[in-house]
């Protein structure tokens, strides 16, 4: 697997290996002792999986607060998102800002994105899927979003609000300037 740091270094960016010949490819996509050996070591508890069948539909920002709050490794099945992940943590040298990859089923890349940070995706091709692990269980008392707007953030997107299919939910999320700060630099294991 290779790892990579994105511009901000706790998000990685991972791509596993892929072994083709002329009936396909083979890819091992999660490897506990890989990931361990590279100072990974995260406990993935549950599986997630998205279909979007409209192209530029954006989903999130999302985040579950502790005691629930969630690393993610996220990875497209098919078609292809922009995975954006946006640090939250009050304190944190990197607060505010975001990183944006695109992921591929192409390509296989994903996405680690650690606690603290919110995350969202834009669907780059009708009929895209999205399958991603997550650290801890879904916990609904705990389950919080971003506007995909936020003007702290600044998010670019890369379309106007008017292109985007989004829930009811994520559009009337709260602004991170509205809500109490869920997450402080250093105090999340």
């Amino acid at each position: 697997m290779q790892i990579t740091p994105t511009a901000i270094p706790e998000v990685l960016e991972i791509t596993p290996a892929r072994f083709g010949d002329h009936r396909g490819y083979f890819s091992e996509t999660w490897n506990r002792n890989a990931l361990a050996d590279a100072g990974i070591e995260i406990d993935f508890c549950q599986d997630n999986h998205s279909l979007s069948a409209e192209r530029h539909t954006l989903r999130g920002l999302h985040f579950q607060t502790s005691p629930h709050a969630q690393d993610k490794l996220v990875r497209v099945i098919a078609g292809a998102i922009l995975d954006v992940a946006a640090d939250i943590r009050v304190g944190s040298p990197t607060y505010g800002q975001w990183v944006a990859v695109p992921l591929t089923a192409d390509t296989g890349n994903q996405l680690l994105i650690p606690k603290g940070f919110a995350h969202g995706f834009l669907t780059l091709t009708p009929d895209t899927q999205v399958f991603y692990k997550c650290s801890d269980f879904y916990a609904p008392e705990t389950d919080r979003a971003i506007r995909w707007d936020d003007k702290t953030l600044n998010i670019d997107w890369g379309i106007s609000e008017n292109e985007l299919t989004l829930s009811d939910k994520d559009r009337a999320a709260p602004y991170l300037a509205d809500i109490p700060s869920p997450f402080s630099y250093g105090d999340l294991s």
